[in-house]
C-alpha cells in the first residue's frame, strides 16, 4: 500500500517533534546537572569560609590568651 503525501508529512512532523522533545530533555538534564554542580561548589565554599572564620577566631582567642596583660599603676591620691 502506498502512503499518501500527507501521511508521509505527518510522519516526518512526528519524528521532528520527537527529536525536539528529546533535545529539550537532554538540555534540561544538562542544565540540572550544572545546577547541582554549582550548588555543590557553593556548599563547599561556604563550609570552607565558615571553617576559616572559626579557625581565625580560635587563633585570635589563643593569641589573646597568651598575650601578657599590661599592668597599670594605680594612682594614689
Amino acid at each position: 500500500m502506498q502512503k499518501t503525501v500527507r501521511s508521509k508529512a505527518e510522519e516526518k512532523y512526528a519524528a521532528t517533534l520527537k527529536k525536539e522533545q528529546q533535545a529539550l530533555a537532554d538540555r534540561e538534564k544538562a542544565r540540572q546537572a550544572e545546577a547541582e554542580h554549582v550548588a555543590k561548589l557553593r556548599g563547599l565554599r561556604l563550609a570552607k569560609q565558615a571553617a576559616d572564620k572559626e579557625a581565625a577566631e580560635q587563633a585570635e582567642a589563643a593569641k589573646a590568651a597568651t598575650k601578657p596583660k599590661k599592668r597599670t599603676a594605680a594612682k594614689a591620691g
